[in-house]
């Protein structure tokens, strides 16, 4: 390293952000950048360890210690430090595809399992991959690779989230053929419908799309590829567009070489409780989805006309609204809603507050299980001038009101939820430890708003019917251990589907793959996927 002293010399300073005054009213990203002279000073606090945990991307304890892309963190910083932003863009591009989203929405495992952050605060890596990127894209030098001769081998990717994306981008640059399908109205997945603007702006992603394309890669939006008949009515289709044009598995399998299926974890996990079905509940991904799809409909123009009669403040403005779910989207809803007018915001976590600091049971380098206080939490503090989150407490039932709708119908809407507090108590059959209702403990609360943001729990059936491929007991499509190729029905892993004129082998990536986790395993995946569809295409690989 150019400072060998540089974690004892500088403190952390993270990138200045927008305070929450300003930026509640409005959906920009917040978060700015530090000055190069900075910045290299944050990268010299690496200690270029010997064994660099911020790389391994290594389970411990059940969870992920470092990047699982094992990015080159030691050797980025020092060219970080030592100005070279154009090299170590050239070495984040060996082991990433696409730093602009994950220095935006990590988490940052790699700085979790920093050497420096044992005893003081990690090195920021997170922020000098940032600076890596974006300086890239502000010198031109992001490119996708065009190859310069094609293989002939067709690959369908269906979805077009972080994983969908990864696979395609490393075919297209071997030399297949690669159309993208994704069944909303524009390319994303949940990055684009998933994740508010103000933590990952759209543009970021239309700027890497326009480069994907004129490498050759093919997008289709608004398809939905369903079994060999069109979706039932009841069925899930398409949640973010106008017109969707459907095409069966059969026929996609028959014209492609290769199908990888990236479609996320997208069947969200109910709340069911008396008066489920009362106007005014809503899945969190499809409230977020609605609304970033009405402000990129609008052009953003959806903020002047801060009305009741409009979407999204009809459903928000003035309004008390709970949400149901203490993680990452959870706390997305919060700084949404509050962005749009809330009264009042409660986010309800079924498990106890953790810890502040480690407990002796979570050393380093294992992921850290402790109190994590996001931007929305914090917006709410300053808003409403106290931490939204309420612990061990669930939704008992959902009361309603009769209204009359502008059309003059009645309808039941939200009015109240009824609250209760959990405990935890060991099940005498399982003898696990389950969360259980405290008798008496019921609360009623005003509510005319509920987002629901418990988590998914795995495959929507009629994509994984559709393409016949087996499931694992979490409803994730089944693999050989650390394989991509799906188990279809009735054969072996990567054989063709039945009733196919030709081979179709069929793969999978990403949260469909694994559940639900982070935009960082999604791209691992569809990175790794891609590998063993060259492989098993042309009988080796060189990506």
């Amino acid at each position: 390293m150019g400072n060998v002293k540089g974690f004892l010399e500088y403190e952390r300073i993270d990138a200045p952000t927008v305070t929450e005054k300003e930026r509640i009213c409005n959906f920009e990203e917040f978060h700015g950048r530090l000055s190069a002279e900075e910045q290299r000073k944050q990268a010299a606090r690496c200690m270029n360890c010997g064994v660099p945990f911020c790389q391994a991307g290594m389970m411990i304890s059940g969870m992920a210690s470092g990047c699982p892309l094992h990015n080159l963190v030691p050797e980025l910083n020092e060219l970080v430090e030592g100005d070279n932003l154009e090299l170590a863009f050239r070495r984040l591009s060996i082991t990433h595809s696409f730093p602009e989203f994950t220095s935006r929405v990590c988490p940052a495992l790699c700085e979790k399992a920093c050497t420096c952050g044992y005893h003081q605060e990690a090195v920021s890596t997170k922020e000098n991959e940032k600076a890596i990127i974006e300086y890239a894209f502000e010198h031109g030098l992001v490119e996708e690779i065009i190859p310069e001769v094609r293989t002939g081998k067709k690959v369908a990717v269906v979805g077009s989230g972080p994983s969908g994306l990864a696979a395609a981008q490393l075919l297209n640059s071997r030399g297949h053929s690669v159309t993208v399908f994704e069944r909303n109205d524009r390319i994303g997945g949940l990055l684009r419908y998933g994740i508010p603007n103000m933590k990952l702006d759209k543009s970021v992603i239309d700027r890497r799309v326009k480069l994907m394309e004129e490498a050759g890669i093919e997008f289709q939006t608004s398809v939905n590829i369903c079994g060999s008949k069109k979706i039932d009515a009841d069925e899930p289709k398409a949640r973010f567009t106008d017109k969707v044009k459907y095409i069966s598995a059969d026929k996609l399998c028959e014209e492609y070489d290769a199908v990888v299926l990236a479609c996320g974890a997208s069947n969200p996990r109910d709340i069911k409780a008396p008066g489920r079905d009362t106007k005014g509940i809503y899945f969190a991904v499809d409230f977020l989805g609605k609304v970033t799809k009405s402000l990129l409909d609008s052009d953003f123009d959806i903020l002047n006309k801060k009305s009741k009669d409009v979407f999204p403040y009809s459903e928000v403005l003035g309004k008390d609204v709970i949400v149901i779910g203490g993680g990452d989207t959870g706390n997305d809803c919060v700084g949404t809603c509050i962005r749009l007018g809330a009264k009042s915001v409660t986010q309800l976590e079924m498990m106890p507050c953790p810890p502040t600091e480690r407990l002796a049971s979570n050393p380093w380098p294992e992921w850290p299980r402790v109190l994590k206080t996001d931007y929305g939490q914090e917006e709410a503090i300053y808003k409403f001038g106290e931490d939204p989150r309420v612990y061990k407490t669930t939704v008992k039932e959902f009361i309603s009101e009769e209204v009359k709708t502008a059309e003059g119908k009645k309808e039941k809407r939200l009015k109240e939820v009824v609250l209760v507090s959990l405990e935890s108590k060991k099940d005498e059959k399982t003898g696990r430890m389950m969360m259980v209702p405290v008798e008496g403990s019921e609360k009623t609360v005003p509510a005319q708003l509920v987002l629901i943001a418990a988590g998914f729990l795995g495959s929507e059936s009629y994509v994984t019917d559709g393409f016949g491929v087996e499931l694992d007991g979490r409803t994730n499509v089944k693999t050989a251990p650390g394989s991509y190729a799906a188990f279809s029905s009735g054969s072996k892993a990567g054989g063709k589907t039945a009733g196919n004129k030709k081979e179709c082998r069929i793969y999978t990536a990403g949260d469909m793959h694994r559940g639900q986790s982070l935009v960082v395993w999604a791209i691992a995946e569809g990175r790794n996927a891609a590998r063993e569809v060259d492989q098993d295409l042309m009988g080796f690989t060189n990506l």
